[in-house]
């Protein structure tokens, strides 16, 4: 899997507890994390393998003729069963090189400013993913649940990206096969289990080739970026104003390397990396994880409730010793459908509530239940909220199309299971609970039925307003150290920085995050250089 992959957990913002974020994991058994997959950059080894890599060119500033139909579509906007929403249904290209070839149709949604005589434009927003449903996160939080002030001068706006939520899903496996691939072992212990770990991601990735040929070879950032200009122009304004999340930040990224000179204010929060290779996004992630469990141990040490011990050093230990005992012996979980917690469900369980600290109380009660009274009913219901599986059985298709645009986007991390075996001591050594577990889910798109497009490549956006790209200082899913690479390659760049735990910053808790980002939306001056928050 590619750990780029950020679709964002769902949440409940510390601003408002009314709407929930959408999440910021991923694809495969476990690993499929990143958005967010989010489900899926930079740093010190990071940079010196990226400096030579290529730069991502900006398109020419005149819209091709070919592509003036598409510029010129007006919306036709229409209420939709959510109530202050409309949707509309919007044209773009399959395949830019050949406009010829046919339509995607995407999903838009909006919510009006609610102050139209101070109104600013349009804001776009995205959750991130890839494979996160933006028309979702702005329905059921972000047209809600983001600051008065920014509603008030706004009209939201989402579009799921193609093959996304409602924008022509790719779809692969139905929600019994995808039961049992989530159940997959992605520690194998011999020959025979490395062999059943390929057959899952192979006969993903057939069924995703089979069920999706079509749009399969058509998902990747570069052409959602370039159907956000689309987006912009049939809204009518003349320049992007834009919040991404997670994957989000490198979708808004793409555009502004893109169409710099259209540019407006972009918020990049929970920053990756996009001059880094497969293989380095998904350790440097693995030990993003490693950081984030670290915070967790050493809150959990200190509270009486802790099942994992009291010394903070024999935690990790502990719960990688309960995981083999997972392996050999799944718990029970009064799930109807029959699923016991296994190793895989359970340490996708403890990596879901490593996306928001205020999920470290749920998984210390889910974990008493299953080492204590042997009931694994608490890690799966984090493991299915990670995957957004319902309670009858049917997944959303996030970790299709997570995958999907993985794939696409770069060269699978590892060439042949020998490669991912070979990787084991450098994962293992990033993070000794998760290593193994995460370097063996990156063969994820080792089998893809579709070549890659895309490479590691920077970004400079050279030309383009000021725009700010947030880090956390602690998160899991998008280290911190690819915000400031990213704010580095960005020419306009002002790194905001979050010194604290959980994925992203924005609308957590943080009144000098949000109300720094809320005056660069609302009067478009960016924080100071070197700002960071608490």
């Amino acid at each position: 899997m590619h750990l780029r992959s950020c679709p964002r957990r769902p949440r409940t913002p510390r601003r408002t507890r009314t709407g929930i974020a959408l999440r910021a994991l991923s694809v495969l058994p476990l690993a499929a994390l990143l958005a967010l997959s989010a489900c899926a950059s930079g740093g010190s080894a990071t940079t010196a393998g990226s400096a030579a890599r290529a730069e991502l060119a900006a398109l020419p500033k005149a819209t091709p003729s070919v592509l003036a139909p598409y510029y010129r579509q007006k919306l036709s906007w229409r209420s939709c069963g959510a109530p202050g929403f409309q949707c509309a249904t919007m044209r773009a290209p399959l395949d830019y090189a050949h406009p010829g070839a046919g339509d995607v149709r995407l999903a838009v949604s909006r919510t009006r400013a609610t102050d139209p005589a101070k109104r600013l434009g349009s804001l776009l927003v995205n959750p991130g993913g890839p494979g996160g449903s933006a028309v979702g996160y702005l329905q059921s939080y972000a047209g809600v649940g983001y600051p008065a002030p920014v509603r008030a001068r706004y009209d939201l706006v989402a579009v799921d990206p193609r093959g996304v939520g409602r924008s022509e899903p790719v779809e692969c496996l139905d929600g019994r096969r995808m039961d049992a691939y989530t159940q997959t072992d992605t520690t194998p212990d011999d020959r025979r289990e490395t062999d059943g770990l390929v057959e899952a991601y192979r006969g993903f990735a057939e069924a995703c080739g089979a069920h999706a040929a079509r749009l399969l070879r058509h998902v990747s950032t570069v052409e959602a970026a370039r159907d956000m200009d689309i987006l912009r122009a049939a809204l009518g304004d003349r320049r992007l104003t834009y919040v991404g999340a997670s994957y989000g930040t490198f979708l808004g990224a793409t555009y502004a390397g893109l169409f710099p000179d259209r540019v407006g204010r972009l918020v990049l929060d929970g920053a990756l990396d996009p001059s880094l290779s497969a293989r380095e996004l998904n350790l440097e992630q693995t030990a993003g994880f490693e950081t984030a469990f670290r915070s967790f141990a050493k809150d959990c040490a200190r509270r009486t409730d802790c099942p994992l011990g009291r010394e903070e050093n024999e935690i990790g230990p502990r719960l990688k010793a309960f995981f083999g005992a997972l392996d050999r012996r799944p718990l029970p979980t009064g799930d109807p459908d029959g699923r016991r917690l296994g190793e895989a469900l359970a340490t996708t369980g403890v990596i879901a509530a490593m996306y928001d600290e205020s999920s470290w109380e749920q998984l210390r009660a889910a974990l008493t239940a299953a080492i204590e009274d042997r009931d694994g009913a608490g890690l799966l219901a984090l493991s299915d909220s990670y995957y957004q599986r319902d309670p009858d059985g049917r997944y959303s298709n996030l970790m299709s199309a997570n995958a999907a645009v993985n794939c696409l986007d770069l060269p699978a991390a590892f060439a042949t299971p020998e490669q991912a075996e070979q990787a084991l001591p450098a994962f293992e050594k990033a993070s000794p609970v998760f290593g193994e577990g995460l370097a063996w889910a990156s063969l994820n798109c080792t089998y893809w039925p579709v070549r890659p497009t895309g490479r590691p490549h920077r970004i400079t956006a050279k030309g383009a307003a000021p725009i700010v790209v947030v880090g956390t200082t602690r998160d899991p899913a998008t280290p911190y150290r690819w915000a400031k690479s990213l704010a580095r390659q960005l020419s306009s760049a002002r790194l905001l920085t979050y010194v604290g735990d959980g994925h992203t910053a924005y609308g957590r808790g943080s009144a000098c995050i949000d109300s720094t980002i809320d005056t660069y939306l609302l009067d478009g001056t960016p924080p100071s250089r070197g700002k960071r928050c608490s």
